[in-house]
């Protein structure tokens, strides 16, 4: 079975090597899927350029996420059946057409779901379902701004945040301004030539948000924080303002001090509040979390209110391709990636 391995820190055409693996046997609680097909992620990319702390040692197969059909299921595993249509999220590993993944990490999917939106569910919405529902709970009239709307996770924060009666405000360069006007953002902020904190204000005469997600981080992340009114949640999910920078310790020291730092006794006097998610730790330490939050995507999308957006789809042999459009910040939605 193949697999996308990778071998070196850098760029994708010489970081990845294409290599055969041999077959393995699920643990008592894993399930082996035969992949259709993979979808990437920005980490992915943070990890190719070796600036992803989670990312495993190399030689390594990157990959969050798989879609395809069961091919055998562990001792304990009693409710999937070998050729069943699932989807998993894979903890690394995903860049592999055999790919094994714990059973509270695989979601049933319909016969007839595209995979690209399968692979959509299976990460960028499950994070935005634990960010929007899990860790906060979204009210009617609440202004919300979400960084890089366009993006998977920031589609499906839009599409979220506009099913509980939010005004919306998103970030994305002009390229993608039509895009999220037909997602229903209601303010459509352009942050090459805007600062986002100050039109904001402008078209509040004033005033801040409600809540804020964050996938930038770094100095992005402190001014939204500093946007937030009374009551107001910032829910924090990466880091892609590191991206295009140096890797050395310096870089990453001023992202780490652009964050900024907060005192609990402001939050408090203040009433707002910080929330970091990793889906990598719900995943190892709240493993029936992250199963709920699968199940929920997976429903909401057969209930018709969720609507994943495929941006790119690749063939496998075109992976360092996709990389390149999903760095070039210019792809929408899900980017997937077929196995040929």
């Amino acid at each position: 079975m193949e697999a996308f391995v990778l071998v070196r820190h850098g760029e994708p055409e010489s970081a990845f090597e294409r290599r055969d693996q041999s077959r393995k046997s699920p643990g008592p609680h894993e399930v082996g899927i035969e992949a259709e097909a993979f979808g990437l992620n920005y980490a992915d990319v943070m990890a190719c350029y070796g600036k992803y702390m989670d990312a495993p040692p190399l030689p390594s197969t990157l990959g969050y996420e798989t879609a395809g059909r069961v091919t055998a299921v562990g001792a304990e595993v009693t409710d999937l059946k070998v050729g069943q249509r699932v989807a998993a999220f894979t903890r690394f590993g995903g860049y592999a057409r055999e790919v094994m993944a714990v059973r509270d990490a695989v979601v049933p999917i319909p016969e007839d779901m595209p995979v690209g939106e399968a692979l959509a569910l299976t990460v960028q919405y499950c994070t935005a379902w634990y960010c929007a529902e899990e860790s906060l709970n979204l009210l009617p009239g609440d202004h919300v701004l979400v960084q890089a709307a366009a993006g998977g996770v920031g589609t499906a924060l839009v599409q979220m945040a506009k099913q509980k009666g939010c005004v919306v405000y998103g970030t994305a360069s002009p390229g993608k301004h039509d895009y999220l006007r037909s997602l229903g953002v209601d303010h459509v902020i352009d942050y090459r030539k805007e600062e986002f904190d100050a039109r904001v204000r402008q078209i509040r005469d004033g005033k801040g948000v409600d809540v804020v997600f964050d996938s930038l981080g770094g100095k992005a992340f402190k001014r939204g924080f500093k946007l937030l009114e009374p009551g107001g949640k910032i829910v924090g999910f990466g880091s892609a303002s590191r991206s295009g920078k140096p890797n050395h310790i310096f870089a990453k020291l001023g992202t780490l001090f652009g964050f900024g730092f907060y005192s609990s006794a402001f939050l408090l006097m203040q009433s707002r509040a910080v929330i970091g998610v990793n889906m990598l730790r719900i995943a190892d330490h709240k493993p029936k979390v992250l199963r709920h939050c699968l199940e929920q995507c997976v429903a909401g999308a057969g209930a018709g209110h969720f609507r994943p957006t495929v941006g790119a789809t690749f063939p496998a042999s075109e992976l360092a391709k996709a990389h390149r459009h999903l760095s070039g910040r210019k792809s929408i939605g899900k980017i997937v990636v077929e196995w040929d």
